[in-house]
């Protein structure tokens, strides 16, 4: 790339030809406040925070819009700068009328943080009252009266996810972002909208108060399960670096927060990937619906049921990995532990919003009782063991609790690709009988951040035509040449599960790339690294089998159409 050099604030710096100033600044160690910009989408510059002043020139400049060009000389602290930081500062602060005890981000809430070192004369106490709150199912909520008009959630929801649920509403200052009147469109609860939102105007719905009281309830079994992807981010929240794996300092905290068991989804997602690969080889055997298409993403469900029904009999029947899990817990560890199942309650850590929806779906439960109870969101998670007073950076080590034993194999299914690679593996090993042949390609190749991933895979002499969708917004292609495809995963998320709508804030593709990498690590570590070779797995299926437990009541997932 050609570099060019500026001055700011009269130190020499280096950046690529191309950078805006505010990239610039902050590659050279130099801070200038910014809301909100994300990489993700194009630089609006609304916010007017990130303002500069460039000599020779008249004016403020914002800086995450203005392009950084040879021999510019940049200040980003002048006078001028600061009353107008204070002022726009003020302004999108009083906007913010719920009080900050409610806020689940006050512990980081950028807003706080900037008024600090650009104070107004003005009370910032003094706010509007008006609040009107949307919210969608049981997942994802707006507060317009926290809004400070960045659009990252409505470039978020059409822009990359391409659903086009969200719309701005009048003119001027008066404009505000609400969700559509035209019923034909619909929320898919993926939360993308949540995760680019800087200051919680979008969020989810949360649940924590409800753990509490689940947790303070003497009578309840409390277990919290913790999904795969959620190991290598939510260390994010206490300033440990993208990617770092706290699976057993998570352990640590929840055990203080009083949760009686702490298991891991990856076992969860090796019964799931057991379930599927069975399903696979009997329709390619049998003459079944092909291509089989994943079903373990909630919001891709979702995307069918509202979007292209006519896709409901191409999905896989298996659950996914939290419901399994919940299942078995609330069937064979209940028994095997002696307690009843209505006395347990499933807490699942999530890094999605439609996992909350997921749960609650009526046509999951099982011997009339849901899997799983509630479902905290990464960030709603950070915030209880914040609010409890602890670091997780400082806590000490804990090994989840059986049955859940970590496996790679479930531990893949936090990033696009994962589950494709999990699925096909057991697969060739079930018609190996024996043990797995080497499968003849680089699964690196589809565990990679790219939208759309396309392979032919040989699974013992069976040549499979794979494709894997990384994010919704790349989906409608491949539905229009579904027959050039055997099997297909679909994750709604850019970067799938790493980067779901519950993730720590921010995300971006530099930090997606390092939870990525994180995964794979764990992956190529782990001494157990295909579900088949899970024997707690084996040994669970092998008990409902002898307990001539209905498959379709805890395994099987019907798919149909619905609202929520």
């Amino acid at each position: 790339m050609v570099k060019i050099k500026l001055k700011i604030n009269g130190k020499r710096v280096e950046c690529e030809k191309g950078d805006n100033i505010l990239k610039a600044a902050e590659n050279n160690g130099i801070i200038i406040p910014a809301l909100c910009r994300h990489p993700d989408f194009k630089a609006k510059g609304n916010c007017r925070l990130c303002v500069v002043e460039i000599k020779g020139r008249n004016g403020l400049f914002s800086s995450c819009s203005t392009e950084a060009e040879e021999g510019m000389e940049i200040f980003t602290d002048t006078e001028p700068i600061r009353v107008s930081r204070a002022v726009n500062l003020r302004l999108l602060f009083g906007e913010h009328s719920q009080s900050c005890d409610e806020c689940m981000r006050k512990f980081d809430c950028p807003l706080i943080y900037m008024e600090k070192d650009y104070p107004s004369k003005e009370n910032f106490n003094e706010r509007k009252n008006d609040r009107k709150v949307y919210k969608i199912a049981n997942a994802i909520e707006f507060d317009l009266s926290r809004c400070v008009d960045c659009r990252n959630c409505f470039d978020a929801c059409s822009a990359l996810q391409k659903i086009n649920f969200l719309e701005l509403e009048g003119k001027n200052s008066g404009q505000k972002i609400v969700p559509t009147k035209n019923g034909n469109i619909h929320c898919i609860l993926c939360g993308q909208c949540t995760l680019h939102c800087p200051v919680s105007s979008a969020r989810e719905q949360q649940q924590w108060k409800d753990v509490e009281s689940a947790i303070n309830n003497p009578k309840k079994i409390v277990i919290a399960q913790i999904a795969p992807s959620v190991r290598v981010s939510i260390g994010e929240e206490f300033g440990i670096p993208h990617g770092e794996l706290v699976l057993e300092q998570m352990v640590t905290a929840l055990k203080k927060l009083n949760f009686d068991y702490v298991f891991d989804v990856s076992f969860g997602a090796d019964i799931t990937t057991m379930v599927e690969s069975k399903e696979l080889l009997e329709r390619i055997e049998k003459g079944g619906k092909l291509p089989m298409i994943t079903s373990c993403c909630p919001s891709w469900v979702l995307y069918c049921e509202f979007y292209h029904p006519e896709l409901l009999p191409y999905l896989t029947t298996s659950r996914s990995p939290q419901i399994h899990l919940g299942g078995i817990v609330k069937t064979y560890w209940a028994k095997k532990m002696n307690v009843e199942p209505k006395d347990i309650v499933v807490v699942s850590i999530m890094p999605c919003t439609s996992k909350k929806y997921e749960a609650s779906r009526k046509e999951l439960m099982v011997n009339g009782l849901h899997p799983v109870d509630h479902v905290l969101t990464v960030r709603e998670l950070a915030f209880m063991i914040k609010k409890n007073g602890m670091d997780l950076s400082k806590l000490e080590k804990t090994l989840p609790d059986s049955p859940a034993g970590e496996t790679g194999s479930g531990v893949i299914y936090g990033e696009s690709g994962g589950v494709m690679e999990s699925a096909l593996r057991a697969a060739a090993f079930v018609l190996n009988k024996e043990k797995e042949k080497e499968i003849d390609i680089n699964f690196r190749k589809i565990r990679t951040l790219e939208g759309v991933k396309e392979a032919v895979v040989e699974v013992s002499g069976k040549k499979l035509r794979i494709a894997v969708v990384n994010g919704i917004g790349n989906i409608e292609p491949i539905i229009e040449n579904l027959k050039d495809y055997d099997y297909i995963e679909v994750m709604a998320c850019p970067g799938g599960c790493i980067a779901g709508g519950g993730q720590p804030i921010p995300t971006t593709q530099e930090i997606r790339k390092a939870r990525v990498n994180a995964l794979a690590g764990i992956y190529k570590k782990s001494k157990i690294r295909k579900a088949y070779e899970n024997k707690p797995v084996a040994d669970m299926l092998a008990w409902t089998d002898s307990e001539k437990l209905n498959d379709k009541l805890l395994f099987t997932h019907f798919h149909k159409r619905r609202s929520y």
